[in-house]
């Protein structure tokens, strides 16, 4: 018998059993979208982190640390700097504009501040991109299974997308937060067993760090191989902007819960980081010659622990992934059902037809990721892709718009168009590495505020600087 397979197909049964038992308390769009506006402290907090703690806080940040050494730090931890920004300076004040104005997405702050021509192409670039992360999550999922059982990754991929999906397109955000609310507890166990018994049966830190030290920047925490503080610039701003995070923002029941709940998620991060990191370079010390970093946190697992404890890991990786999943369907089926259809296509829709599209659009998001999974290879690209656009995109706009009225509708399409631009022909020419230091991310943000600015400029030269926003910044 397969022992961990047992654990991982209960597991996954009973994440599906709790989102279809949440989705029967919902009766309208408000519930499927801001879960009624009443999460306390408590429930931001697990949602937030159980959504946050995904394929690349842990599988991707193992990669690293099996890769470039302690420096993947970085990866987590810079997500763990934002959503200190998000937890104490633009989440309060979104959310009492989200409440003031009944705003259930990011499109429906964006159209309240600079109307619809933003949100619509926002929600179409985003739509777009988002697909890469959920898949990201799905390749995760299908590697897990496959280190397991031997199966085809892309099975494992397909496998994890039908859970998820179930039990998501059941309930929405109401599902996810009770699920998410399992997949903590499965995630906190599971690492705090066994992140010292890897360890202890290693010998201990030392050990790991007698076996690589000879390997170059390994031990540099600021950089090493392909990863380190430059992170801050993608990771770092996404973690402000995503879509599925403000969301949940929007969810919580007063400006307190919001500092509270996402600052200990915040916290929670910036203490995670090392876990996946220093597992995967101890991975580097047992099996050093691995074809795939991607298997790095996997083949510690199976090859450091007994069968019962190594199933429980296993589950708690799976339980990571999982939860990132549903909270990209969950921002895939409110863009396409709120931000499109209910806004461009059928306006006058009932709040019941908006609540049938979003559920449907959550099938057709886990279809078109799992079928975006079986043709990817690596998470941390497939992650990267999408944190980069979203940072570029929504920076000015969502943030630097939300604390100056300086920022119009001219200024947020000319930085998203200009800040994109830039990030896709330095991708596309330089690579991920950028050009003298500076990564793509880094040129495409500073190509959206720069362009914004001038645009901005322009106006004041104009005369038509006192023209009024579209709406409050």
């Amino acid at each position: 018998m397969n022992l961990p397979l047992v654990i991982l197909l209960i597991y996954a049964g009973l994440l599906m059993g709790v989102g279809l038992w949440a989705g029967r308390q919902v009766h309208n769009a408000s519930d499927f979208f801001v879960a009624g506006r009443r999460l306390g402290p408590g429930l931001i907090f697990t949602t937030l982190l159980a959504a946050n703690i995904g394929a690349g806080s842990t599988m991707g940040a193992a990669q690293m640390g099996y890769s470039d050494g302690l420096s993947g730090w970085w990866w987590v931890g810079s997500a763990g700097l934002g959503s200190l920004v998000l937890a104490f300076w633009i989440g309060p004040k979104l959310r009492r504009i989200a409440a003031r104005h009944d705003l259930r997405t990011v499109g429906d702050y964006l159209e309240h501040r600079y109307g619809p021509s933003v949100r619509a192409t926002v929600a179409v670039l985003l739509w777009a991109g988002g697909l890469s992360l959920l898949a990201g999550q799905l390749v995760a999922m299908g590697i897990v299974l496959s280190a397991v059982t031997g199966i085809d990754p892309r099975l494992g991929s397909v496998i994890g997308g039908v859970v998820v999906t179930v039990y998501f397109t059941a309930g929405g955000l109401l599902a996810s937060v009770w699920v998410n609310a399992v997949q903590l507890a499965v995630l906190v166990v599971g690492f705090l067993v066994v992140f010292p018994v890897i360890l202890s049966s290693v010998g201990g830190l030392s050990s790991v760090l007698g076996a690589t030290r000879h390997i170059e920047d390994f031990w540099n925490f600021w950089q090493g191989g392909d990863s380190g503080w430059f992170y801050l610039a993608s990771v770092g701003p996404a973690f402000i902007v995503s879509p599925g995070i403000v969301q949940r923002v929007y969810a919580a029941r007063d400006d307190r819960a919001v500092r509270i709940g996402v600052g200990l998620n915040a916290v929670a991060l910036l203490v995670f980081a090392a876990a996946p990191t220093l597992l995967g370079m101890t991975a580097r010390m047992v099996a050093p010659e691995l074809d795939d970093p991607d298997l790095a946190l996997p083949t510690l697992l199976l090859e450091t622990l007994p069968a019962l404890l190594g199933g429980v890991a296993l589950a708690a990786i799976f339980s990571a992934e999982v939860s990132s999943a549903d909270a990209m369907l969950f921002w895939l089926a409110t863009s396409l059902s709120k931000d499109l259809y209910a806004r461009f296509v059928r306006p006058e829709a009932t709040d019941a037809e908006v609540l049938t599209v979003a559920r449907r659009a959550a099938v057709a998001g886990g279809v078109a990721g799992i079928a975006i999974a079986t043709l990817s290879t690596s998470i941390v690209t497939a992650l990267l892709i999408f944190y980069d656009l979203l940072a570029v995109s929504l920076f000015v706009p969502l943030i630097v718009g939300l604390y100056t009225g300086r920022v119009r509708t001219r200024e947020a399409m000319t930085s998203i168009v200009a800040g994109v631009s830039v990030l896709l022909l330095v991708r596309v020419t330089a690579g991920a590495g950028g050009i003298a230091g500076l990564t793509p991310a880094m040129l495409g943000l500073g190509a959206a505020g720069v362009a914004a600015a001038l645009v901005a400029a322009r106006r004041s030269q104009t005369g038509r600087d006192n023209e009024p926003p579209v709406g409050e910044a």
